[in-house]
């Protein structure tokens, strides 16, 4: 019996040891903690004293019933407030997904505006913005009235124009002027112009003169 007490001694003053140790270390977080509840609380009155004397300098006043107000009113809402940081976060995971797309779009976007410009699309606005002023400048808003009022008369006139058979013959009859002599024109007596209307040519010529003012009166 009297051997094993040297064994118990040394396990107690182990146990006892440790318990000091473990109480050395609450003691230490304890004094932590009251170190940083005293910074914290430097901190908060210094910053609470800002506030106030900044509110103080802009002339606010906060009513104790505006915030219980407020608290009461962000108690309420802080589902909706839940909800607008899901939907934050949804729209927050879509940029990151549209990302890509929306550079790969700004890239090929830029792409094409340089070609645009390097095929002279540019200049041509700035052109046509000239033609534009001297419409305006040269006519009046009476003009453009008129205009707007028979635009559908010109369209329709425009269409006839852009038939296949009526650009073939004003095709043709600017090949002929174009090849005239207008500057040695011959000179045709009263007798010539007879021998020249009995000719084949002249008298389709003149079927056809005919035939279309015939038509330009029916169809007035």
């Amino acid at each position: 019996m009297e051997e094993n007490r040297p064994n118990e001694i040394a396990e107690l003053n182990q146990k006892v040891d440790t318990i000091l140790e473990y109480v050395n270390q609450q003691r230490l977080k304890s004094q932590a903690i009251d170190d940083l509840i005293a910074d914290a609380s430097i901190i908060g009155k210094d910053v609470y004293d800002s506030t106030v004397q900044a509110l103080d300098d802009r002339e606010v006043r906060l009513e104790p019933d505006d915030l219980r107000e407020l608290g009461i009113r962000f108690a309420q809402n802080v589902g909706n407030f839940n909800t607008m940081l899901d939907t934050l976060g949804s729209v927050m995971d879509l940029m990151q997904d549209v990302g890509p797309i929306a550079n790969e779009v700004i890239i090929d976007g830029t792409k094409k505006l340089h070609e645009f410009e390097q095929k002279g699309y540019f200049e041509f606005l700035k052109e046509f913005g000239a033609i534009v002023d001297n419409i305006v400048t040269h006519y009046g808003i009476n003009d453009v009235r008129m205009l707007a009022d028979n635009v559908v008369t010109i369209l329709d006139t425009v269409k006839n124009l852009t038939q296949p058979e009526m650009l073939k013959s004003i095709d043709n009859a600017v090949k002929v002027f174009g090849n005239m002599e207008t500057g040695n024109v011959p000179e045709y007596s009263i007798f010539r112009v007879m021998r020249e209307i009995n000719k084949p040519e002249m008298k389709k010529a003149w079927g056809f003169l005919f035939t279309f003012l015939k038509n330009m009166s029916k169809n007035q």
